[in-house]
């Protein structure tokens, strides 16, 4: 079988009708190029070139071996580029589920572990309470950024409160050009779950995992909804009115969220990472 060297000195000469500018784009001498056609002749048993004092040219069965030597050329070098790809280790990857009211959060746990783990990819998945739950007990996420309660049998840390200032209402509820409300004056309530249920409270039946998402419910009638600021000052809906609240607001309870039995460094790191996040 012909020498990958020798094919590609072929394929130079015959491009650059030249032994000398061959050898100058390959950084051989004219010598070497010129044993290179000659072994390729003879090993094809068909010579490749016509050659004069003044110029060199492909003969009949040179040219027609040309296409295929050039598609011999880029076949290799496709090998060589996917073999140093393959030779690159792949980043390693872990999965963190994270509640979207929680997401600015999520996003410096994520700038902190990656300055303290450059090689480490941190791919960041909205999950509401009961996915982000399903998330974490199948082990497809390493850990998650969720909101009380949290599942049994699962390490926490970077605890963290987020106090719910507003009720939002349906737009067309009277109580909703109110200056203020308190709880017991919302009627039907749509409680994030994690949330105490104030006493004599009356509840819509609906979970609400993710109070984003829930607003749909609220703007569908089912009942006022308890909301972080957040969601006051990103949420721009015509359906839905955002109404402080009086009185000592309730709050939800963050955390980051593992399986301690199965942890390995790089959720550690992401431990550490949401720690430092919280104290700065």
């Amino acid at each position: 079988m012909a020498a990958l060297r020798d094919i590609e000195c072929f394929a130079l000469v015959a491009r650059h009708r030249s032994f000398s500018r061959a050898a100058a784009a390959l950084g051989l001498s004219q010598p070497a190029v010129s044993q290179a056609i000659a072994r390729l002749e003879r090993e094809l048993g068909l010579r490749l070139f016509e050659r004069t004092s003044r110029e060199v040219t492909p003969t009949t069965g040179g040219a027609a071996l040309l296409p295929h030597a050039e598609a011999v050329l880029a076949q290799a070098a496709a090998f060589a580029a996917e073999a140093a790809r393959l030779a690159v280790p792949a980043p390693q990857a872990i999965r963190l589920a994270y509640a979207p009211v929680a997401g600015g959060f999520a996003a410096r746990v994520a700038r902190r572990l990656a300055g303290r783990k450059p090689g480490l990819d941190l791919e960041l998945v909205p999950a509401g309470w009961r996915a982000a739950t399903d998330e974490l007990t199948r082990g497809r996420a390493a850990a998650a950024l969720m909101s009380a309660p949290f599942p049994p049998g699962f390490a926490s840390a970077a605890r963290f409160h987020v106090p719910l200032t507003h009720l939002a209402l349906p737009a067309a509820d009277p109580l909703s050009t109110a200056s203020a409300l308190s709880l017991d004056r919302a009627g039907r309530l749509l409680l994030p779950r994690g949330v105490a249920v104030p006493d004599g409270a009356r509840l819509a039946p609906e979970a609400v995992d993710d109070p984003a998402a829930a607003l749909d419910l609220v703007a569908a009638g089912r009942g006022a909804l308890p909301v972080p600021q957040l969601l006051v000052d990103t949420v721009r809906r015509p359906d839905v009115r955002f109404v402080p609240m009086t009185g000592p607001p309730p709050r939800l309870t963050f955390a980051l969220v593992w399986s301690a039995a199965t942890a390995g460094e790089d959720v550690m790191d992401l431990v550490q990472a949401a720690q430092e996040a919280l104290r700065r």
